[in-house]
């Protein structure tokens, strides 16, 4: 069978999905770790990061039953969903590579102001105090308080911000890319007659 056929198509689908159930199961552990470990004391971070993980298992897994069973209806959805996805991510992606210093800046400040728990987070990876100004008067939970010797978080969070943001947004960038991939395996693959089965029935 030519790679362009039925069969070829119907593995490339499935080695796709269990890469993208492969993706999700490291997400959801990833997560998992960092909590277990305390690099993560925020629960909506991990909550998130746990949520896109699910969302990803089951969008793979309905590719999976779709290519395996050659299901019409499933593959549909799966390729409905999959473009949304890829919509949503290249959006993500190139908004994370064309964002300027004052909108990063505006962002982080925002971020550090909604969140306590992610405050403590960064002054204790970090080893600094405050986002603008160290203030001796405030709680901080970094080492370097207990000598009144601290830097702002503000121009060290956005040394990781930069590397971080272009890492993201190369890393959703690469894998909306990967979803292109997915919808065009799904749609022809949905197209294609089963060369097992009856010559006149074709769900």
């Amino acid at each position: 069978m030519a790679c362009g056929g039925f069969t070829c198509s119907k593995n490339s689908l499935c080695a796709l999905n269990i890469g993208y159930v492969m993706v999700s199961l490291l997400m959801m552990g990833g997560a998992a770790w960092g909590k277990w470990f305390g690099l993560v004391s925020s629960f909506r971070v991990v909550g998130g990061v746990v949520g896109v993980g699910i969302f990803l298992f089951f969008v793979a897994l309905i590719g999976l039953c779709g290519a395996i069973k050659h299901h019409q209806v499933l593959l549909f959805f799966y390729m409905l969903i999959l473009f949304t996805i890829f919509v949503v991510q290249f959006s993500v992606g190139s908004a994370c590579l064309a964002i300027n210093d004052d909108q990063q800046e505006r962002l982080l400040e925002i971020g550090w102001n909604n969140s306590e728990s992610t405050q403590k987070d960064v002054e204790r990876t970090l080893d600094c105090c405050g986002f603008y100004t160290f203030d001796v008067n405030a709680t901080c939970d970094a080492v370097c308080f207990k000598t009144h010797n601290c830097e702002p978080c503000g121009v060290k969070i956005q040394v990781y911000a930069e590397d971080a943001l272009r890492f993201v947004g190369g890393i959703s960038l690469f894998f909306s890319f990967t979803e292109v991939l997915g919808v065009w395996l799904a749609y022809r693959y949905r197209n294609l007659k089963d060369p097992r089965s009856n010559p006149g029935a074709f769900i």
